[in-house]
């Protein structure tokens, strides 16, 4: 049976965070998101050996650099906003989303690049999601298309994104035999995410909550 490529880091919370990461309505639904990288609605442990110290991703200065496969691409259709702080959360969050895939293309489930960029929730749930393409011996490839950003930036130096992910383009592909595992677009190829964000004494966006829902009809 062909794999579906998982969603994203995602992390078991109500679908109302969807809406209150960007200032929205806090009194939605409590349906469960699904676990990257396993799809099953099983819950993640926050206390993952994948939560990086303080010390570790918010006062380090030396960003990672970020070195993919030359067989994965992005799309990112997230126009500047014009406002410093609103760009650079999203900037940020390219960053983490690609320093992911970084550590899933180097099988690396507690990759320093990711760590930089995420804590708490977010980097227990990447290392979840990681660790599926490590058991798997796979990784991403294709083309990754992002759209659909909506950012708000709260006084007290936190953050809400949300975004919409097509992976009707992005495909899994064997380490062991080098196939790429190549399967018909339908609505799970979208994924609606949802990410809480805190800025650091560097002033890095840091990840700390990701949630997503896949075949979100916002997204379609």
């Amino acid at each position: 049976m062909r794999r579906s490529l998982p969603a994203a880091v995602a992390l078991v919370a109500s679908a109302s965070l969807l809406l209150t990461a960007c200032g929205g309505d806090d009194s939605g639904s409590k349906d469960n998101d699904k676990i990257a990288g396993a799809d099953t609605g099983s819950e993640t442990s926050a206390s993952s050996t994948a939560t990086a110290p303080a010390s570790t991703s918010a006062a380090s200065t030396d960003q990672p650099k970020i070195e993919l496969p030359s067989d994965l691409t992005y799309s990112f259709e997230w126009p500047e906003t014009g406002n410093k702080d609103k760009d650079a959360v999203l900037n940020n969050s390219k960053q983490f989303i690609k320093a992911v895939d970084m550590a899933i293309a180097e099988q690396d489930p507690l990759h320093k690049a990711y760590l930089y960029y995420s804590e708490g929730d977010a980097a227990a749930g990447s290392e979840k999601f990681i660790r599926w393409f490590v058991d798997h011996k796979s990784r991403i490839t294709g083309t990754k298309r992002y759209f659909d950003a909506k950012v708000n930036v709260n006084s007290d130096g936190t953050a809400g994104l949300v975004y919409c992910e097509d992976q009707s383009k992005a495909y899994d592909k064997s380490l062991e035999t080098g196939e790429t595992d190549v399967t018909a677009p339908s609505k799970d190829s979208y994924v609606l995410y949802s990410s809480r964000l805190r800025a650091n004494e560097s002033d890095i966006w840091i990840t700390e909550t990701l949630t997503s829902q896949r075949g979100s009809s916002v997204c379609q």
